[in-house]
C-alpha cells in the first residue's frame, strides 16, 4: 500500500513515516505504507496517522498503486482509502490525466470521467493514441504498477582532523588520512557509492593554505588503493609547512561495473593503471604525463597532453566505425639522409629505417607562427612508402636537414 499526501509539508510528512520517498512536486509526496499497518492497525489507521500529521488542509490518500494515490490525494481532501482503485477514480474528471491534445479528442467521444476512459477498449484506444493512450487507460484503471521513484538526499561525504602537533613529515600525515579515507570509504560503500574525486585542505603554519583536487579516471571505493594514489600525490607536491588541520571531501560517483570475457586476455585494473600514473607524474612532472588530444592548427605536432580523457573526446572516438591511419611521432625526430631523383625521393636512410621509395606524395610547403619566435615553423614534407613496407613522413628543416617525424600504423 502506498500513501500519498498533498500540501504545504508533504516531504516533511513522509520523512516521519518512512526512511524515503518520492517527492513528485513541491507540494506531493508518496511512500510505501506496507511496513506500518502492524504499527498503526491496518491501512485506516496509517491514513488516520499520516492526516493527522499532514494537518485538515492536507489531501492523504492510501491505494495499492502509486500513480492512483497520488490522483486522489491532489483531487480530493481529507481522508481516502481506496481498496479498489478503480472504483475510487471513477467520478474524477477525464481533465486531471489527459493532455490538452488529446482532451479534445475524449470530450467528442463523450469521454468525461475516469470511469469513462477505463471503459474504452485498448485495441482501439492503442491505434488511436498508441502508447501514451494505453498508459492513461491503465491509470485511470488503478493498475499503472510502476514503483517509486525515491529521490535520496545527496550524502555528503568529508572529514577532518585538528592535529595536536603540526607535522611536517609525509609519513605521520599518511597515518591521519588513512583513518580519515578509510571511515570515507566505508560510509561510501554502504551507500552503494564509489569516489570519482578527492579534495584535501591541508592548514598550514604560518604559510597559505595547501589545495590538491584529484581527479580518478575510475571510480575507486578501496581505501587502500587511494591511500596509495594520495601518497603519491603528497610526494609530487608536499605541503610547504607543518599541517596543523587536514580536510578530506570526496565526490560520489555511480560504481564502476564491468564483465570481464571468459576467453579475453587479463588487463590491469584501471586503479592500479592510475596508481601507476601517479608515481610516474612525481618522477617525470605532470605536464609529462597525459593523453594525446589534437589541437587545430597546422604546426608541427598538433597535440597536447591532458591529464584525462574528455566526454566530447571519448564520444568521437566510440562514433569511429572503421579504424584510422595513425601517425606515430617519433620525439626527437630521426635525422636522415635522403636521395632524390628528378626532384623526388628515390631512397630513405635512418637507424632503424631504410629502403627504396616506391611511392611519394608531397611536397607540402607548411609555415606559420612567424609572430613567436619560439614556436615558428617553415618546412617541406613528404609521405613515402618504402619497399620493407614502412609508411613514413619526412620534413625538411630551415637549415637543409632531413628528418623522419613519425610512421604510420
Amino acid at each position: 500500500m502506498f500513501v500519498c499526501v498533498h500540501g504545504n509539508r508533504a516531504a516533511e510528512v513522509a520523512a516521519e513515516f518512512a526512511p524515503a520517498w518520492e517527492e513528485t512536486d513541491a507540494e506531493t509526496a508518496v511512500f510505501d505504507a506496507s511496513p506500518l499497518g502492524k504499527l498503526y492497525g491496518g491501512a485506516q489507521g496509517v491514513a488516520r496517522a499520516v492526516a493527522a500529521r499532514a494537518g485538515s488542509a492536507a489531501g492523504v490518500a492510501l491505494a495499492r498503486d502509486v500513480d492512483a494515490a497520488i490522483l486522489l490525494a491532489r483531487n480530493t481532501t481529507g481522508v481516502i482509502v481506496a481498496r479498489d482503485a478503480a472504483k475510487t477514480l471513477a467520478p474524477l474528471p477525464v481533465e486531471s490525466i489527459a493532455p490538452p491534445e488529446m482532451l479534445a479528442v475524449l470530450e467528442m467521444w463523450g469521454i468525461r470521467t475516469l470511469g469513462d476512459l477505463a471503459r474504452l477498449p485498448e485495441p482501439g484506444l492503442a491505434s488511436r493514441f498508441g502508447e501514451e493512450g494505453l498508459r492513461l487507460l491503465r491509470l485511470a484503471q488503478g493498475r499503472l504498477g510502476r514503483p517509486l521513484l525515491v529521490r535520496r538526499p545527496e550524502s555528503v561525504y568529508e572529514d577532518s582532523a585538528d592535529l595536536e602537533h603540526p607535522i611536517a613529515e609525509v609519513e605521520p600525515l599518511l597515518f591521519v588520512l588513512n583513518g580519515l579515507l578509510t571511515g570515507l570509504c566505508a560510509r561510501m560503500k554502504a551507500d552503494g557509492a564509489a569516489i570519482g574525486e578527492i579534495g584535501l585542505h591541508f592548514f598550514l603554519d604560518e604559510a597559505p593554505d595547501h589545495r590538491r583536487d584529484l581527479r580518478l579516471p575510475v571510480p575507486i571505493a578501496d581505501a587502500r588503493l587511494l591511500i596509495k594514489i594520495v601518497h603519491a600525490d603528497l610526494e609530487a607536491h608536499p605541503p610547504q609547512a607543518a599541517v596543523r588541520r587536514v580536510e578530506v571531501k570526496l565526490a560520489s560517483v555511480p560504481p564502476r561495473r564491468a564483465q570481464h570475457g571468459l576467453f579475453e586476455p587479463p588487463v590491469p585494473e584501471p586503479a592500479k593503471l592510475e596508481l601507476t600514473l601517479g608515481r610516474i607524474r612525481g618522477w617525470v612532472g605532470e605536464e609529462n604525463v597525459g593523453l594525446a588530444q589534437l589541437l587545430d592548427t597546422h604546426r608541427p605536432e598538433p597535440f597536447t597532453l591532458a591529464p584525462h580523457q574528455s566526454p566530447h573526446a571519448a564520444a568521437q572516438q566510440e562514433a569511429v566505425p572503421t579504424p584510422r591511419l595513425a601517425l606515430c611521432y617519433f620525439r626527437p625526430a630521426l635525422r636522415a639522409r635522403v636521395a632524390f631523383e628528378n626532384g623526388r625521393p628515390k631512397r630513405l636512410d635512418a637507424p632503424g629505417l631504410r629502403g627504396r621509395v616506391l611511392a611519394a606524395a608531397g611536397p607540402w610547403l607548411t609555415s606559420g607562427g612567424w609572430w613567436n619566435s619560439n614556436r615558428s615553423w617553415d618546412r617541406e614534407e613528404w609521405d613515402l612508402s618504402l619497399d620493407n613496407g614502412a609508411i613514413c613522413r619526412i620534413y625538411r628543416a630551415p637549415a637543409g636537414d632531413w628528418f623522419i617525424e613519425g610512421a604510420y600504423d
